[in-house]
């Protein structure tokens, strides 16, 4: 009795055969511009965001 780590249903199929395999390179490049599109929005808009996240806490908490 042999060990195999096959799997019979995906026999003979290569990394190039899966076609939900996806583009990573595609998606390497997404994550990317978003991380840049944060910063700059960020380094812009740093803090109109604060003073919004905390006038929004400040109505949750009942203070403003």
């Amino acid at each position: 009795m042999g060990l195999s780590t096959e799997d019979p249903d995906h026999q003979g199929e290569r990394r190039g055969d899966r076609p939900d395999r996806g583009d990573v390179p595609g998606w390497v490049l997404i994550t990317l511009m978003t991380a840049g599109l944060v910063v700059a929005l960020w380094a812009l808009a740093g803090e109109a965001f604060t003073s919004m996240f905390q006038d929004a806490m400040n109505k949750v908490r009942g203070a403003g």
